[in-house]
């Protein structure tokens, strides 16, 4: 595991303690807040947020091995073909489904589900599903895995904004009409930029199924706040670029209206620290 100093630090001293609906338990794991870690490794879970994909891929690429496989576990659409052009290795991608957060450094805490779609198909995939199966997580191998993840980016798009700008949890906006109206704007809009894209996310054959679909993991996953909202409270930059702004930015390249995407991606942005210049 790699990680910032002070959570290396707790697991080194402590173990890393998994706060799960299932079990509490502390393992020990070794930790390093060093990339060198990484060196000769088969598999790199690559698991940092989209605003470091780039920065951290360039400096792992001293430390992978030639054969290594990285498994992108990121929010967001671009990150495995960002990695594999930077160092050279295969890519795959993963859509992860889990609430989760880490209340203090060291203690993962778990709200909700816990399972990995990954793909496309072949060999390797298939032996890396096995792996997380046989450790007890959840995981399908899907040949349509771009559509997973735009899947996920609508859902993350619909809720995650609004999760962070009013701080309440999924199923707060879940329950709330108004709340509601917003979302199916969004909803509208990202699924029209994929359609524009030549993407079919699955479970969204139309906006009405495409707002069952995002309706059902707010109840999956009610208690949770958005990793969104997380960032804000911590007063951390967001992943926003990667979800709304994406879609915003999507949208323009193919000329679709994306208002309600556009607006929450600058409140959001507006609302992170001011260390980074707005483009």
């Amino acid at each position: 595991m790699i990680g910032r100093e002070s959570f290396v630090t707790a697991v080194k001293q402590r173990g890393l303690t998994l706060d799960t609906r299932m079990f509490n338990e502390v393992v020990s794991v070794d930790a390093s807040t060093e990339l060198a870690a990484a060196r000769n490794a088969d598999l790199v879970l690559f698991c940092v947020k989209t605003t470091n994909t780039e920065a951290t891929a360039r400096a792992l690429v001293p430390f992978l091995a030639p054969g290594c496989t990285v498994l992108s576990l990121q929010n967001g659409v671009e990150n495995a073909d960002q990695i594999s052009a930077i160092t050279g290795r295969q890519t795959i991608s993963a859509v992860v489904y889990l609430a989760a957060a880490v209340p203090a450094p060291g203690t993962v805490k778990h709200t909700g589900r816990g399972d990995l779609i990954i793909g496309p198909d072949g060999s390797r995939v298939a032996e890396i599903a096995n792996l997380f199966r046989d450790a007890g997580v959840g995981c399908v191998v899907s040949s349509r895995i771009q559509d997973q993840l735009w899947e996920k980016l609508i859902c993350n798009s619909a809720l995650n904004a609004i999760s962070a700008l009013c701080q309440i949890t999924y199923g707060e906006a879940g329950d709330d009409k108004a709340v509601w109206e917003v979302v199916g704007k969004v909803i509208a809009e990202a699924l029209a930029v994929a359609r524009a894209a030549g993407v079919s996310p699955t479970n969204m054959d139309d906006v009405d199924t495409a707002n069952t679909t995002v309706r059902k993991l707010t109840r999956q996953i009610a208690a949770a706040y958005s990793s969104t909202a997380q960032d804000l409270r911590r007063k951390k930059r967001t992943e926003i670029d990667a979800l709304n702004g994406f879609i915003a930015r999507r949208g323009r390249e193919l000329g679709v209206p994306t208002p309600v995407n556009q607006t929450l991606w600058a409140l959001v942005r507006a609302a992170e620290p001011r260390t980074d210049t707005v483009t």
